[in-house]
């Protein structure tokens, strides 16, 4: 059996192209455009930044905004750097990406968990898609850092809004090389054929939007060792009562994909 047919379940103890990446976003038929909440940012940053136990609280440079929050935990040796991106309004230390952070860096991983572009509280999902441009510019942006720090090889684990914008960013012709990517709780199909090895985890108890998709997905998976659709068993979309057995399913893929040993 071929590993890009392959569904384990783990048990619990900016023209055309970037306009239909965009649509990668979109759940409804109409996006809302919105601009950034910088301050929302700015109240986050005030509270996470001193509160940093793992890791050390910087900050990133982008075209549309000069301090952008990131939580980066360097492991000597690693193997590998791994940007964490969060979902829906939310901030780098919180929920999945925050858990996740934490366990791959007590694995031997370099950990980036980077602020993505938020809206106000009130702020439809679909309104997130005007906001893939700045998302863009901060995952390149979180990959540059690592390259300047010769992090090593580099792998993006995204969470729900964040693997849907971390799938569009792919997709673009300006996306900067990655070595492996693992959305987790993703909305809808790629948007483009992934060019890296790809863990594609659902919640076995995830929302439907989420459990309709991941079947469409498997076949576009690229033919590789290690590419593979993995269900969370007794999970949620937010893994909160999962976190171990989350991370169990990610540090194999991770140690392989950013060893160079899914082949081909």
């Amino acid at each position: 059996m071929q590993a890009t047919r392959r569904t384990t379940m783990v048990s619990a103890p900016f023209p055309i192209r970037s306009a239909c990446a965009a649509l990668a976003l979109c759940i409804v038929s109409s996006c809302t455009i919105a601009a950034p909440d910088y301050a929302r940012e700015d109240r986050w940053a005030s509270e996470v930044a001193p509160s940093t136990v793992v890791g050390d609280a910087i900050y990133l440079a982008t075209p549309s905004r000069a301090r952008v929050l990131a939580l980066w935990a360097q492991s000597s040796p690693s193997k590998g750097a791994v940007v964490l991106v969060h979902g829906l309004g939310v901030h780098p230390d919180w929920g999945v990406a925050g858990a996740m952070r934490t366990r791959l860096y007590d694995a031997g991983f370099s950990t980036l968990s980077v602020q993505m572009p938020v809206l106000s509280a009130e702020a439809p999902r679909e309104a997130y898609v005007a906001l893939q441009p700045q998302a863009d510019e901060r995952l390149s942006a979180a990959i540059d850092f690592l390259n300047a720090h010769r992090a090593g090889h580099i792998a993006i684990v995204a969470h729900s809004m964040g693997a849907a914008m971390t799938n569009a960013y792919l997709a673009s012709p300006r996306a900067l090389r990655i070595d492996a990517f693992v959305p987790i709780g993703m909305w809808g199909a790629f948007a483009g054929a992934p060019r890296e090895p790809v863990l594609d985890v659902i919640a076995d108890d995830d929302f439907p939007q989420v459990r309709e998709a991941a079947p469409l997905r498997q076949p576009v998976l690229p033919h590789d060792a290690c590419s593979e659709r993995v269900v969370i068993a007794g999970a949620d979309h937010y893994m909160d009562n999962r976190q171990k057995e989350l991370a169990a399913a990610l540090i194999p893929f991770l140690q392989r994909a950013l060893a160079g040993k899914c082949g081909n």
